[in-house]
């Protein structure tokens, strides 16, 4: 990341796919996962700005967590509502766009991935489509097992 302007609208494109995927997910709109949404994205905002603000040589996932856990705290006159608004969200929703951000991110751009030849891109296919079908299968076999499906 060169600049939190850029880190920002990085937010917000994967804040954006993240609600396009809880709505399909729900199968509606909701004003109240939206409001989680944004409330996800400016805790992640702050998170980066104290990371740059403050100088020690901390990740910033550990001010994510802890603005998060400050901000869904009963205690504060806020923390129903951070609750109530983010429980709204679907995990998975937001977890595609960031393991697909995370997947690129890995192999440091595009041009790096294609460099690699087709031979590489076929296995990485082959693996992706692989721990899908794998993690599929082992669901089925839990949720079967407990009775859930």
């Amino acid at each position: 990341m060169k600049n939190l302007h850029e880190y920002f609208l990085l937010m917000f494109v994967v804040g954006s796919v993240a609600y396009v995927g809880n709505v399909i997910g729900d199968g509606m709109v909701s004003l109240q996962s939206m409001a989680g949404m944004l409330i996800l994205i400016v805790i992640a905002g702050l998170g980066q700005l104290l990371n740059k603000l403050i100088p020690i040589n901390v990740p910033s996932v550990v001010y994510v967590i802890a603005i998060g856990i400050i901000a869904s705290l009963p205690q504060t006159p806020w923390g129903e509502s951070v609750s109530t608004f983010t429980n709204e969200i679907n995990l998975l929703s937001i977890a595609t766009p960031i393991l697909a951000y995370a997947g690129i991110a890995i192999g440091r751009s595009w041009t790096d991935f294609v460099s690699m030849g087709w031979k590489a891109m076929i296995v990485s296919t082959c693996v992706l489509f692989g721990t899908l079908i794998g993690s599929a299968v082992i669901a089925q076999i839990v949720l079967t097992f407990q009775g859930i499906i």
